[in-house]
């Protein structure tokens, strides 16, 4: 395991290479970035172009964002950036977005980069107002007393536990024998966060918490289906997540279904937190680092949802901090935190 790194093609569109060769000064080599443009466009040659402007910055492309993002189903622009026909369960085109993103899969096999990213999401990511952390910095919050929207039912209507369930399984069994056929790992991110029964409609945010994602782990067995492990929302589940989450790390490493690891931590617990930088927060991330590589994590370790901090580059300067906090915990250790050839 080693530090890594994600970035959408719209934050290289908008930062440039020279943010890219910023990562690799940081200490950076294992990356996800996403090439510029529609993800339901990419050709091999769109990739094969990207791949090289990752390289050029001496960075490695480790993974992918598959066209299923984190975002409300009501998005006007859904239908560009993600594949709402999936999780909608929408017949003809539902298929037709599984074959684009099974073609996509072998894209990927072809030009080196075997592991892919995804979620399967009807409410994008909920938060209630902000609130302030150390030394002001602003910090995303969610307190279910706090909700103000929970009847506002989204263009996805109500669905049911089992219905959320069927349209999961029904996308696994035609994507993960093409990942097996093509050595693609592919990485769910869970439903982030937990949130109250019935909120918008769905009846249960069914891989936001751990025994739904036990399930869906099982779903496929396969050595090529597992999670985008993002501590900070398996935390936001839990109700002690300080004690809890040593144990939630074992059982999913230790079965081999930890592909990514989003290094990210919290203050409180399941209905009501904020997200804190890594030092600041419930969860004791340096044993929560000894557990992944006990039990034999292979994969990126990369900071997500930094608090908004004031001053010059607030973006960069808050994830600078967490790869020096990372890389300082593998130092700290005698571990390699780079992963370079």
């Amino acid at each position: 395991m080693y530090v890594g790194t994600q970035l959408s093609g719209g934050m290289v569109e908008e930062f440039g290479d020279a943010h890219l060769r910023q990562l690799a000064q940081l200490g950076l080599y294992h990356v996800c970035i996403d090439p510029v443009g529609n993800p339901r466009d990419w050709t091999r040659d769109d990739i094969a172009r990207h791949i090289e402007r990752v390289d050029a910055a001496g960075l490695k492309l480790d993974m992918v964002q598959l066209p299923l993002a984190s975002l409300i189903i009501d998005r006007d622009d859904i239908d560009k950036v993600s594949s709402p026909a999936i999780v909608l369960g929408q017949g003809d085109e539902r298929d037709r977005q599984i074959e684009a993103i099974c073609k996509l899969i072998e894209n990927l096999a072809s030009l080196g980069v075997h592991s892919a990213k995804y979620n399967f999401s009807y409410l994008g990511v909920p938060r209630t107002k902000s609130e302030r952390g150390r030394g002001g910095a602003l910090v995303p919050t969610f307190r279910a007393d706090q909700i103000t929207n929970a009847g506002d039912i989204t263009s996805a209507g109500h669905v049911s536990a089992d219905a959320f369930w069927e349209r999961i399984t029904y996308f696994l069994e035609r994507v993960i024998p093409v990942a097996e056929a093509n050595k693609v790992r592919l990485a769910c991110h869970p439903n982030d966060p937990m949130t109250p029964p019935n909120y918008r409609g769905i009846e249960e945010s069914v891989i936001s918490h751990v025994e739904g994602l036990k399930r869906f782990v099982s779903i496929a067995e396969s050595p090529y289906h597992g999670l985008n492990f993002c501590q900070g929302t398996i935390g936001e589940s839990l109700e002690n997540p300080r004690e809890e989450i040593g144990d939630v790390i074992r059982w999913f490493g230790s079965r081999g279904k930890i592909f990514n690891v989003h290094f990210r931590n919290i203050k409180g617990k399941r209905f009501s937190f904020t997200e804190v930088f890594p030092d600041d927060g419930d969860m004791d991330m340096p044993a929560a680092l000894k557990i992944y590589k006990e039990v034999g994590v292979d994969c990126m370790i990369m900071p997500d949802h930094v608090p908004e901090i004031d001053g010059i580059s607030p973006f960069e300067t808050g994830f600078a901090f967490c790869y020096g906090y990372i890389i300082g915990l593998f130092q700290a250790n005698g571990w390699d935190p780079y992963g370079r050839p």
